[in-house]
């Protein structure tokens, strides 16, 4: 019978990839709450609407990439293709928006059909977070400080950098649009096919198209900057100066327009030239017509997502600490003798409870001393804890050393958890 395998572009995580997901996932988490954002968690699962009404009908991502299907009720509910739209639906739902700020964050995972490749799957993993009610560049500015902060703290702060742009008001993108579309109809036959599809439909994403003929074409293309009102001109120079006052290096990328309508003034990329095609590892902006675009009435919002595949791509192409993070116990429990087993038991959760962050593996399945041993010392243990039925009648406990090349020593199993906090105390 043939094995069954997971879903082409859905990836398994080893037990070996694990940890550093959970390295990445905890500095984000506190970094966060270091800045006063809670945690909000909101279904895998919506109703299509959702996903048409904020990112729009005429994308790639409704068109092409969503996993929708109709339930048993005949209602069309699709596999949630990114966060925002989900946290917007379920902050309102929630009543966290009417008058109040919010500074949300959410983790998870994000579905769309494309053809995998390294950087980019089916089902991918991103961190979202999402501010309410706040209107001014002050905290366009704040999350480029904390997403610059973290990149600190993991480590790759001198390969990424920040891109920027402002796609200005409705209005201003609006009469961009038609400008735009009166220079490129005359070369619609010189674009390429995605080009040339988007013209009629969401003509401002031609901007960012990866084909080399197409830029060539847009070298003398309108500027957004030059249909900027002043309100989103004010907003947008407001964001640079706080930048440039707090050391944020920054570059301005008048192409920069991001993918989904509901984008308006700030948009930005974090990128880096350490994983090929797929060099965004964090993106995001300014949505203040979504929350009541989708019914949750006038509120702000600006917010931004990373993919945690990249991320762990970027941290393995930079640094050791994928290697550094794998999990090995401090002591390896070695019980030998057919009375000293559940002895060994009691031994080991005692010492859990006076030592509760010691990492303890024991032995089970029986086995030889020898083959105990091999054990021990392949789990990357710093101690071996043996316990014969010698040891249990006089109720103590033997300690060999397995990585300092020490003498082993012989404890009361009262002194056991005393002794390995003075050595191994986290």
């Amino acid at each position: 019978m043939a094995q069954i395998r997971a879903i082409r572009g859905m990836n398994d995580l080893s037990p070996e990839q694990s940890p550093l997901w959970q390295y990445i996932e905890n500095q984000v988490a506190n970094l966060l709450a270091s800045y006063g954002y809670k945690e909000i968690r909101f279904p895998i699962v919506e109703y299509t609407e959702l996903f048409k009404r904020s990112i729009g009908e005429i994308t790639d991502i409704v068109e092409k990439e969503m996993y929708t299907f109709n339930d048993r009720n005949d209602e069309s509910l699709t596999l949630r293709p990114e966060g925002t739209a989900s946290c917007v639906r379920a902050a309102s739902q929630l009543s966290l928006l009417k008058n109040q700020q919010q500074r949300l964050w959410y983790s998870g995972p994000m579905f769309r059909y494309e053809r995998p490749q390294k950087g980019r799957l089916r089902q991918f993993h991103q961190i979202g977070v999402e501010c309410f009610g706040m209107a001014g560049p002050d905290i366009d500015a704040e999350l480029l400080l904390l997403t610059a902060r973290l990149w600190k703290l993991l480590g790759v702060q001198d390969v990424v950098s920040l891109e920027l742009n402002s796609i200005g008001s409705l209005a201003d993108r609006a009469n961009y649009k038609q400008a735009l579309v009166g220079f490129l109809n005359p070369l619609k036959d010189q674009l390429d096919e995605d080009s040339q599809r988007r013209l009629g439909a969401n003509p401002l994403r031609i901007l960012d198209s990866k084909n080399a003929n197409t830029q060539a074409l847009l070298i003398d293309a309108p500027s957004m900057a030059d249909y900027l009102g002043a309100d989103a001109s004010a907003h947008f120079n407001q964001l640079k100066a706080m930048l440039d006052e707090v050391g944020i290096t920054y570059t301005v990328n008048p192409k920069l327009v991001r993918g989904l309508d509901y984008y308006n003034y700030t948009v930005f990329e974090w990128v880096t030239d350490r994983l090929g095609a797929q060099g965004t590892v964090c993106a995001g902006g300014r949505y203040d017509g979504l929350v009541d675009q989708l019914g949750g009435g006038d509120t702000p919002g600006v917010g931004f997502a990373m993919g945690m595949e990249r991320l762990c791509l970027l941290l393995q192409e930079v640094s050791s600490i994928g290697t550094e993070l794998a999990v090995t116990p401090d002591v390896y429990t070695v019980a030998v003798g057919d009375r000293v087993y559940n002895k060994a038991l009691v031994i080991t959760e005692a010492v859990r409870d006076d030592f509760p962050t010691l990492s303890i593996k024991a032995h089970v399945g029986g086995g030889s001393f020898k083959s105990q041993m091999k054990k021990a010392d392949k789990s990357g243990a710093q101690y071996a804890l043996l316990i014969g039925e010698d040891e249990v009648a006089a109720n103590k406990v033997i300690i060999k050393p397995l990585r300092s090349g020490g003498d082993q020593i012989q404890l009361n199993v009262s002194e056991l958890a005393k002794w390995l906090q003075s050595k191994l105390s986290k």
